[in-house]
């Protein structure tokens, strides 16, 4: 498959980052085509500009901000999200790609005033989140990137698309050996993409 990493930490040294290495090397391994786009090596803009919004629902040219962004998800067959969980939500670079390019007439499209997806060629998603504060915690805050991977994202790709969900949650307190735990799921999963 064709699958699009999207990749949201700024510390190359971090365990997010160590998982990300994981994610693109097993992918590869499995044959897969990965298209890694790592948002903060690649300097993206998280800022919707005041002209973005402006014509926010009108049809995107090719010369477009985002439209290297665009044909990239659109060439995509499956969707790996790799991400820290900062205040309880998607880091600003993450939550800024949704928004400037998961756009009407890129992921969805407006018919009497009704969303209907258009991300019919994603037929995968994986989501790996680590979380520093525990799992109740997370529960207790209503863990939003949870309900937006599984409730926002799953609506905006093929209809019956599996969305997997991965966390680490304590990383605050985590060991060696949770950590290496948490390192094999992900790599298990990424093998059977």
């Amino acid at each position: 498959m064709k699958i699009l990493v999207l990749y949201a930490h700024p510390v190359e040294t971090s365990f997010n980052a160590e998982l990300h290495r994981l994610i693109v090397q097993r992918l590869m391994a499995a044959g897969h085509d990965v298209d890694d786009c790592d948002l903060y090596a690649e300097d993206f803009d998280p800022r919707l500009t005041r002209a973005e919004r402006l014509g926010y629902h009108e049809a995107r040219s090719d010369d477009d901000a985002m439209a290297s962004y665009v044909r990239r998800l659109r060439r995509a067959e499956g969707l790996v999200l790799c991400f820290p969980v900062w205040n309880y939500g998607y880091p600003a670079m993450l939550k800024g790609f949704f928004d400037r390019v998961f756009l009407p007439g890129v992921s969805f499209r407006l018919v009497d005033g009704k969303v209907v997806p258009m991300l019919h060629n994603i037929r995968k998603v994986v989501a790996v989140a680590t979380y520093g504060g525990s799992r109740l915690r997370a529960m207790l805050m209503g863990d939003p990137p949870r309900k937006l991977v599984g409730r926002v994202l799953r609506a905006n790709v093929r209809p019956g698309a599996p969305v997997a969900y991965l966390a680490q949650y304590s990383l605050n307190l985590s060991t060696d050996s949770t950590r290496k735990a948490f390192m094999l799921r992900v790599a298990e999963r990424m093998g059977r993409f």
